[in-house]
């Protein structure tokens, strides 16, 4: 699914509460070819990693930190390497192993995300090591950057620009996309879903493990899926929550985010209302005409931002957006709209920006396994930049200048049906792939019919992230492995949210015991 670009400071947020956008854009990537037990391979697999505290005034003084070494490409390794970076919290007990984590994304750091959000997962210390990772071009682990482009493919992409003038914005990604590529370096052609599952399983045998065991939320559930496609033999006890599509389309993927947003707010709203504080009154379909409104307003005359940029009504609607991933975030998204209605104030709805680190960009990402990427010197742009090449990567549709400007009319007419408030936020978000090599067909074609040990997705009905309809057809695609957990609350993802679901991932992944396929948890378990 798609998730605005941004690199405005933000508030930090764990994507188990369901506060991570996703979106799909990167370079291209060709499916894996080199097998783990090639030879070439050995010394990858061979190494052992080396941990200690980790550094750094906001780590935990219980995190451990490491790093493992892979090929820059699996089709050469005897050539260029990259370091990730690695994370961990040790076993309080006797360890059968470890659990790899990954939150989402994609472009978020594992490291960052464990260090800020590790409490979730204590429980699973009783039983296992809790690993997670920066995977490559993100965080540490060799970052990738547009530098000064990044700007240019948010400006392109944000207003009517880009469904006025098609042409005149594919020019402006076409450039865009070629300056990512220089600065980012030569491990940007090696992103992408399809190499991160390999580097996964380098990890696994770094680890010591014999299988992998693995929870992965979001856009994690893809590298999962792809994982179990890749290493059906090494797949051990396998979590997915808020199930990832493998085969829809970028347009598809933003409509049904345009829908499922759309959808949230209704909730939001409908919730609102029932308070005397609400800034939209007491009425649910007044407050609707009301939010709708004042999209408009903004658009038309947008005011300044608590740092000095004009904040438009499609930034007031990427907020929104970020904010209704997470039932938790309802009261605080209250308090931001009213700070905005009453006082002109943005700071609160600023908060819930996509964006993450806070740093100036300094620097290229590294290939050339020198090591891993000093924390000041990780671009402050490497979110955004990573997002779009990994979601790219895993896409193989390049529509060409004329396909675009032809459905353009009618992709809007859709998107505006689909949600009056966040249609137009999503759509100018379908053109971003644009200039850069086509993407692997593996995930579309291959990933499927996986033959492993049995494998838990959880799907949860209001997610306006990723709807629970990809939760059935994700697991209708990987086959009899799959066994569905259906969370009847809301939010994106329900590890965080329900105590239901958190309790059956933590039995399945510390006692093996499953859920029966289509069973469920109720909204009355879900975390007020």
């Amino acid at each position: 699914m798609l998730a605005k670009l941004s690199i405005r400071p933000s508030v930090r947020r764990r994507a188990v509460t369901g506060t991570l956008g996703l979106a799909l854009l990167g370079a291209g990537l060709p499916a894996a070819t080199a097998q783990a037990g090639e030879p070439a391979l050995a010394r990858f697999y061979d190494q052992k990693i080396r941990w200690s505290a980790c550094e750094g005034m906001e780590m935990p003084k219980d995190l451990q930190c490491g790093k493992v070494t892979v090929p820059l490409d699996y089709g050469r390794p005897e050539g260029g390497t990259l370091d990730l970076a690695l994370a961990r919290y040790r076993a309080t007990g006797q360890a059968r192993g470890s659990v790899l984590l990954n939150f989402g994304g994609p472009g978020g750091s594992g490291v960052s995300e464990l260090a800020a959000g590790g409490k979730e997962f204590m429980h699973l210390t009783n039983g296992y090591d809790v690993v997670t990772f920066d995977p490559r071009g993100v965080g540490r682990s060799s970052p990738v950057t547009c530098g000064p482009a990044i700007g240019k493919i948010i400006d392109a992409t944000d207003g009517d620009e880009g469904t006025g003038d098609p042409r005149s914005v594919l020019r402006k990604l076409r450039d865009a996309a070629a300056e990512c590529a220089k600065h980012s370096g030569p491990v940007l052609p090696h992103i992408g879903t399809v190499n991160a599952s390999r580097d996964m399983d380098v990890m696994r045998a770094a680890l010591g493990d014999d299988r992998l065991n693995y929870l992965g939320f979001s856009y994690g559930t893809r590298l999962g899926s792809v994982y179990a496609a890749q290493f059906p033999d090494k797949v051990g006890r396998v979590a997915l929550d808020g199930v990832d599509t493998l085969t829809e389309p970028l347009a598809e993927q933003g409509l049904a985010a345009a829908r499922g947003q759309q959808t949230a707010l209704e909730n939001f709203l409908g919730w609102c209302v029932e308070d005397i504080a609400c800034p939209f009154g007491q009425d649910a379909r007044d407050a609707r005409r009301q939010v709708v409104q004042l999209v408009g307003s903004l658009d038309a005359d947008p005011v300044p931002s608590a740092f000095g940029e004009a904040f438009s009504g499609q930034d007031m609607a990427g907020a929104i957006g970020q904010a209704l991933y997470s039932r938790e975030l309802w009261p605080l998204l209250e308090r931001a709209l009213a700070q905005l209605l009453e006082d002109g104030d943005t700071r609160g709805l600023e908060g819930f920006m996509s964006g993450g680190v806070t740093f100036p960009v300094r620097g290229k990402g590294r290939a050339d396994g020198g090591g891993l990427t000093d924390e000041e010197d990780v671009p402050m742009d490497n979110p955004p930049a990573a997002l779009m090449a990994v979601n790219c990567a895993d896409d193989p549709d390049r529509p060409s200048a004329e396909q675009v400007a032809r459905s353009l009319g009618r992709l809007r007419e859709q998107y505006e049906e689909a949600s009056p408030v966040f249609g137009r936020y999503r759509l100018t978000q379908v053109l971003m792939c644009y200039g850069r090599p086509k993407g692997t067909d593996y995930i579309r074609e291959d990933v499927k019919n996986v033959g492993t040990a049995k494998m838990l997705l959880v799907g949860t009905r209001g997610d306006p992230a990723t709807p629970y309809r990809w939760t059935e057809e994700t697991a209708d695609r990987l086959g009899p492995s799959a066994v569905v957990l259906d969370n009847k609350g809301e939010g994106h993802t329900g590890y965080a949210s329900s105590d239901c679901v958190h309790r059956k991932i933590d039995d399945f992944l510390l006692y093996g015991s499953l859920p029966p396929d289509g069973s469920s948890c109720g909204p009355e378990d879900q975390e007020d």
